[in-house]
């Protein structure tokens, strides 16, 4: 058996068994988050991970902390913040209610952005921010709202380069080595846990955010997830994907518009 078959098995077994469904993820990206978590524990081959990730789910989370990790930051391309805000100014502004799903919301970081760019812009009183992932860990690490202090010169020289209106330090408290969001911004935030490769529609939305996600999904299961957010968007909403993702291989590609074609920001069109 060659190891591209076992690993189809491998991820075939987590499916049946624990209902998360990696098959369609990239399978070079997989392949090399399969091979990083093997070499931290010193597993043989995919035959002795799966054996132990099928028997001990504690393992099993930890494997699944691995495979779906994304590199994210606060106000990450602030280029595309500095866009985005103004499509809130001209577009979302016009809401009485604002709903924004940010789909694979990691630990939070891009959550916040968006809470502290709603709130500069005197809309996160009537915004609604649903933060899903299908990764528990990283969802109660972003519950939590607690990141790094060393982390924070960069977030604030982001958030300065994306337009930012006040001092950064006024939207968290710091402590120790940490610094906690401040509650006002968590208010109008559920954190929910959703699989885009499984799960359906749950809502209408104003405005989906979805960057680098896509990158690590294979080309049909981008169209589905495209699929899924054309179905949760209302007419005219906005969609905001990753700087290396595209329409391309959507069969929606014909029903959006560019708002900000360097930005990668969509209008959908009835």
């Amino acid at each position: 058996m060659t190891e591209r078959t076992a690993l189809r098995g491998l991820l075939e077994s987590i499916r049946l068994v624990y209902g998360y469904d990696f098959t369609e993820y990239s399978e070079a990206s997989v392949q090399r988050r399969v091979h990083q978590f093997m070499e931290a524990r010193k597993i043989a081959d995919i035959h002795e991970l799966a054996k132990m990730l099928l028997r001990e789910e504690e393992s099993f989370e930890e494997f699944v902390q691995q495979i779906t990790v994304t590199v994210t930051e606060m106000f990450r391309d602030p280029a595309f913040y500095r866009s985005l805000r103004e499509k809130i100014k001209t577009r979302l502004a016009t809401y009485p209610l604002i709903k924004i799903w940010i789909a694979g919301c990691a630990t939070g970081e891009e959550v916040y952005s968006m809470a502290i760019l709603l709130k500069e812009e005197g809309l996160l009183n009537r915004s609604l921010i649903y933060a899903t992932d299908i990764n528990q860990r990283s969802l109660q690490k972003a519950r939590e709202g607690i990141f790094p202090m060393d982390h924070m010169t960069d977030y604030t020289a982001n958030y300065i380069k994306s337009g930012g209106q006040a001092q950064f330090s006024d939207y968290y408290l710091a402590k120790y080595d940490g610094v906690l969001i401040d509650k006002t911004l968590r208010q109008g935030i559920v954190f929910s846990a959703h699989n885009l490769t499984t799960d359906q529609s749950f809502n209408e939305f104003q405005l989906i955010l979805c960057r680098n996600v896509l990158i690590y999904f294979n080309q049909s299961l981008q169209n589905k997830v495209i699929n899924l957010f054309y179905e949760s968007l209302c007419p005219f909403g906005l969609l905001a994907l990753g700087n290396k993702e595209s329409l391309l291989f959507s069969d929606k590609q014909g029903h959006f518009t560019d708002m900000d074609k360097k930005e990668k920001i969509f209008i959908k069109q009835t």
